[in-house]
């Protein structure tokens, strides 16, 4: 007989998320348990988030590193001690030379040996203390940068998102943080260990001999700034095309995932594998540039420090044959010599690291500098509990074009609309006429470029963001569903919502049956945009979600306008239920939806610039007595309704 572990224990029995899991061997179970044992609890940190905008400073890495100065400090410390530890070694060997070697002292030469050993040993401590403190404060500050940017993108209005392409903004979060990662966790502390070397080197050479330092310092290392100036000016401008152009590569890749159905549908594999082709050589060829430009530089450097070389055995050779210079000390210049190319050899390589972290740096700046379109207030109150009464008052509104704030022609102009509380009015107009803008405006997705948007005759504007929007539910066209479990997608405006809650929503808006059928029930997962589930079956969780959510205004943007007749009748039905006794604003093209309406408001183009107004407002039967423009949807409507008939 199995001796596996009770369900719902760490062994066995789905895991979170609802992942089925089919449990850990028995002969293994024991060694688990102990271990899980062992481990210690960790509590769920629920981070603070402000709809307030962040620091007004710009981002740049002194202000990113100011919190961490003492940990930094820290480890320049620990790069001076390893830096001393690694330019001991050649002194040693001029003292066990003049002193060991060539006057035949052997214990000096013991003693040298173990001294050389001592600062090895050193040397790899310290290197393994400094890595160790680097690599820890990188992480912490990448974490931070990684919760920074996500919480600026939760932050920032939909006309971002409606302006930037996806692909951009993950590489933002992903390709441009990696590059950072590597900048902060070696990049920047082995440019300081590879710096002060050079330092401290050069220093040295000039203090064992004069006459070669100078020689290598002045004939040497100005060929050598000037090749390090050009390569920092040309790989600046090169690896900035870098960045745009792997979002490119970025943004191509999503957008094509997003849609592959269509390009399946459509047999567009040969187009979109020639476009993402073009992009990616585009990326090559710049990828291309930084490196031979970095080859260049190497080449550069390789040569000069060959030339170094030969000066100092030229020069050195001769000072030694006069008896001006001791071998030991020629030795130690030439090991110093090596140590001194060695670290600018590395300078090189460290400064494609520090230009593509430059680079992503000042992505990152441009991402963080974008304001959001919807702010709140220092002196924002939290809106008290709400009747339901909502009004537009002259309200125009454009959408905003460019990060700069620039705004486009206007799409609603001097617009008035005004719903009493527990009143179900429905937005009809021509396609492009502002009617899903009027649920952003309503839902505070936007706020308006003139007039106001009330709540019970409370300026949004003047209340805070989670206090308005925990009173309002909205209900898009394509409810979106999160990987995860239906417990988990019905609970996100509710998170303690309880089973029954759960089974009195879904038994209100018709849905209980769906989740009767699901294997696990509630602990279902959810694949990616819940595709495991149809379109009405989605609708209806949306309308669960929002039921449960218990808000006192609902805004539904085309609802039922993706569905089949079957899962309309369904949806609507649902409909009945939700809107019972709370205000709702309905934006509707399917004209039996707005019947059921208390009022129906037309809105359309009717300003010489082409922005909408609302042209008509009353009920079904007023309106199509009134003979305007819904009477024509509506016999529209119905002759479309007839036509369909005769062809069934």
């Amino acid at each position: 007989m199995s001796m596996g572990p009770p369900p719902g224990s760490p062994l066995g029995g789905p895991v979170a998320g609802g992942v089925p899991f089919a449990g850990i061997p028995p002969e293994l179970a024991d060694r688990a348990q102990r271990i899980l044992d062992r481990e210690p609890e960790h509590d769920l940190v629920v981070p603070a988030f402000s709809h307030r905008p962040g620091p007004a400073e710009p981002f740049t890495f002194r202000r990113f590193l100011w919190p961490s100065r003492w940990p930094l400090l820290l480890a320049l410390v620990l790069v001076a001690a390893e830096t001393a530890a690694l330019l001991a070694g050649p002194l040693l060997v001029q003292v066990g030379v003049d002193r060991g070697i060539t006057a035949g002292d052997l214990r000096v030469v013991v003693l040298v040996s173990l001294a050389y050993l001592g600062v090895i040993v050193a040397n790899v401590l310290l290197g393994w203390a400094r890595g160790n403190l680097t690599i820890r404060i990188g992480e912490q500050l990448m974490e931070q940068l990684r919760n920074r940017v996500f919480t600026h993108l939760e932050r920032l209005s939909l006309d971002y998102f409606e302006r930037a392409p996806a692909g951009v903004i993950t590489t933002r979060m992903t390709s441009d943080v990696e590059q950072l990662t590597a900048l902060f966790q070696e990049g920047l502390v082995q440019m300081a260990v590879q710096g002060l070397t050079v330092v401290v080197i050069a220093g040295l050479m000039l203090w064992l001999d004069l006459t070669m330092g100078l020689v290598i310092l002045l004939g040497v290392v100005p060929a050598l700034l000037a090749a390090s100036l050009w390569y920092r000016h040309a790989s600046n401008r090169s690896y900035d095309v870098v960045r745009d152009r792997v979002a490119l590569v970025f943004a191509d890749l999503q957008e094509h995932l997003a849609g592959i159905r269509t390009v399946t549908a459509f047999h567009r594999q040969e187009h979109s594998l020639a476009g993402h082709e073009r992009l990616s050589e585009s990326y090559f060829r710049s990828n291309l540039v930084t490196s031979r430009q970095g080859a260049v530089f190497g080449s550069i450097g390789e040569t000069l420090g060959v030339l170094a070389q030969v000066l100092v055995l030229g020069v050195g050779g001769l000072q030694v044959r006069a008896g001006e210079l001791s071998l030991g000390r020629l030795f130690s210049f030439l090991l110093f010599l090596g140590l001194l190319f060695a670290p600018v050899q590395q300078l090189v390589q460290l400064a494609t690291t520090y230009q593509q972290g430059r680079s992503s740096s000042r992505k990152l700046a441009e991402l963080l500098a974008e304001q959001p379109g919807v702010t709140e207030r220092p002196d924002a109150v939290a809106l008290p509990p709400i009747t339901g009464r909502l009004e537009l008052r002259d309200v125009s509104f454009a959408y905003r074009t460019g990060p700069d704030g620039s705004s486009g022609p206007l799409v609603l102009e001097h617009l008035n609309l005004l719903v009493a509380p527990g009143e179900t009015l429905a937005v009809v107009g021509p396609t492009g006429a502002g009617k899903s803008t009027v649920a952003k405006l309503l839902a505070r997705a936007d706020d308006p470029t003139d007039g106001a948007v009330l709540v019970d005759g409370i300026d949004v504007r003047t209340v805070t963001i989670s206090s308005l929007r925990s009173q309002l539910g909205v209900v898009p066209q394509e409810p979106f569903l999160f990987h995860g479990t239906v417990r988990d997608n019905l609970t996100i405006g509710r998170p303690g919502a309880t089973d029954a809650d759960l089974d009195r929503a879904c038994a209100a808006v018709g849905v209980a049956e769906l989740i009767d059928r699901l294997a696990e029930g509630y602990d279902t997962p959810v694949h990616e945009r819940g595709v495991s589930l149809s379109a009405g079956e989605r609708q209806l969780l949306g309308l669960a979600r929002a039921f449960l959510a218990e808000p006192r205004v609902l805004i539904l943007d085309e609802a039922t306008s993706n569905l089949d007749p079957q899962s309309e009748h369904r949806v609507e039905a649902a409909l009945e239920t939700l809107l019972d006794g709370r205000t709702a604003v309905v934006i509707v093209h399917r004209l039996s939806t707005a019947r059921r309406a208390d009022r129906i408001a037309v809105v359309d183009r009717t300003t010489p610039a082409g922005a909408a107004r609302v042209v008509e407002i009353g009920s079904h039967d007023e309106l199509v007595a009134l003979d305007g423009r819904y009477a024509a949807m509506w016999a529209t409507w119905e002759s479309h309704l007839h036509h369909e008939g005769e062809g069934r």
